[in-house]
């Protein structure tokens, strides 16, 4: 427990930053003037805690958990003094891949720490705990965001992190002494982390330009596409013929975690697309202030903390799992298609109903699909494990927030431009919550319904990807849990023992 002190610090720290910036982000839009940008700013974030993940974690397994975690709580805090000086989009999103660098290592090394320390049947309440601070700073975070943005200056939404931080390195630096120190021996795949930044980095660039800034028939569309093929298949030849690799393929041959990669998958697609966009209608649609937006939330959370906790309670004593990730993708599904039912005159009651099952879908899926992943792993690749699985929750997050970012500035510049208002298409980029209120009212009224049908077309969108998570969630299998963290059986000896 006094170890897990640490770790629940560090993970607050890094799920804090994101809530934190979101209620900030039309402020920061609008004064450093880049809505065509408004998804790099999350997205170099996930981006880069996408590649980093597995690189973390095997770095992990080599060298020590201690020294690896530490080192990515420094990158984290230096990425977020550098995203507070920033002084353009540009500055902004390359300051946010740093702190996306050290967020990498902060998310796959408190999964593998518990992983080492807990054995898998006792996991559940410690990782329910875990997932329990999600809505602690999913709830603090964006009323801090909210507070920091309206009273003092938004680059205090990065600032603020510095002190936690500080708590951070020194908790974590005395509790965790006692983990292995690793071996220090081996070589790190950096052929294999290039060829994976590769392919990850020309995907999301596809999902994001294709359709905006460039025609999907386009050259540096096909080009990318023809880079994203290439580099993928030389990773996967590198995978398999090195002898260290930063994502040995072994882990799966697992049916269960490969299936719980793709739920997690599905879970970061949903989350970032609700926490990232709901702030836009929140404020240009409802007219909440950073403040309120931010505490509009609270029921998300709130419902999400209780029924995580309240799973990991359930799967501890019963062993059994399979129920929570079946029940938590239909509510997710359930959700996101009625936040596509929105208009300019949904009251913030019913989208704080919508949000409600939203939590509740998360909280089903997200800590179950992270055991079910360790679970069907050995021992050995216990960071690598939970580092690609990780990896395929962040890769999900980073194609939604460019994905839906895309339908979302899509359908709301094409709004604006079927309503035949030019002065206001123009400054569309630069708009904050508090110009769109100096406007005239009609003028304010056509803005708020482009924001309307831009948030409306991307929950759709998201409905139907958290629909096919349903199919992937009905097909798990209920897998005994082990016992004991020092038997590293595989899933096919559980297998055989639960028959």
């Amino acid at each position: 427990m006094i170890t897990m002190s640490g770790l629940v610090i560090a993970m607050l720290l890094a799920m804090l930053d994101n809530m934190i910036v979101a209620p900030a982000l039309p402020t920061i839009v609008g004064e450093l003037g880049g809505l065509d940008h408004l998804a790099w700013v999350a997205t170099g974030y996930i981006l880069a805690s996408t590649v980093s993940t597995p690189i973390w974690g095997k770095l992990g397994d080599l060298y020590g958990r201690r020294i690896i975690f530490i080192s990515s709580v420094v990158i984290f805090l230096v990425g977020s003094v550098l995203c507070g000086v920033s002084q353009d989009m540009t500055q902004l999103i390359a300051f946010r891949a740093i702190q996306g660098l050290g967020a990498g290592g902060l998310m796959v090394g408190v999964m593998s720490i518990i992983g080492e320390m807990i054995p898998p049947r006792d996991r559940s309440k410690y990782q329910g705990l875990m997932m329990a601070v999600m809505p602690v700073a999913m709830i603090g975070g964006p009323l801090i965001g909210g507070f920091i943005t309206d009273n003092l200056d938004w680059r205090w939404a990065f600032y603020v992190n510095l002190p936690l931080g500080v708590v951070t390195l020194v908790v974590c630096w005395i509790t965790l002494g006692k983990l292995p120190k690793g071996t220090g021996k081996a070589r790190i795949d950096w052929l294999g982390s290039a060829l994976l930044t590769v392919w990850i980095t020309a995907l999301v660039l596809i999902t994001s330009w294709g359709g905006v800034q460039y025609d999907w028939g386009s050259a540096q569309i096909l080009g990318l596409a023809a880079l994203t093929v290439v580099a993928f298949v030389a990773f996967i030849v590198v995978q398999r013929r090195v002898v260290e690799p930063i994502m040995p393929l072994r882990v799966f041959n697992s049916l269960n975690f490969n299936l719980a990669g793709g739920l997690a998958f599905i879970s970061g697609f949903a989350m970032f697309g609700a926490i990232g966009f709901l702030p836009q209608f929140q404020q240009f649609v409802q007219g909440s202030s950073a403040t309120s937006s931010g505490l509009l939330l609270a029921p998300m959370m709130v419902a999400a903390m209780i029924v995580s906790l309240g799973g990991g309670l359930l799967i501890s004593k019963t062993g059994h799992y399979k129920s929570l990730p079946i029940a938590g993708t239909v509510l997710i599904a359930g959700s996101l298609a009625l936040f596509a039912t929105m208009d300019v005159n949904t009251s913030t009651f019913m989208s704080g109903v919508y949000m409600a099952i939203l939590g509740a879908g998360m909280g089903g899926l997200m800590q179950t699909s992270t055991l079910i992943a360790q679970n069907s792993i050995d021992m050995r690749d216990m960071g690598a494990g939970t580092g690609a699985s990780t990896f395929l929750r962040n890769m999900g997050s980073s194609l939604g927030i460019s994905l839906l970012g895309a339908v979302y500035v899509n359908h709301l510049t094409d709004s604006l431009a079927g309503a035949g208002v030019k002065d206001l298409g123009a400054s569309a980029t630069s708009m904050t919550p508090k110009a769109l209120q100096a406007l005239p009212e009609a003028a304010r009224h056509i803005f708020q319904q482009a924001v309307t049908d831009g948030v409306t077309a991307l929950f759709m969108w998201g409905a139907v990807v958290a629909a096919i998570g349903i199919v992937i969630a009905v097909f798990i299998r209920q897998v005994p849990l082990r016992g004991g963290a020092s038997h590293a059986v595989k899933e096919t000896e559980l297998v055989e023992a639960g028959a």
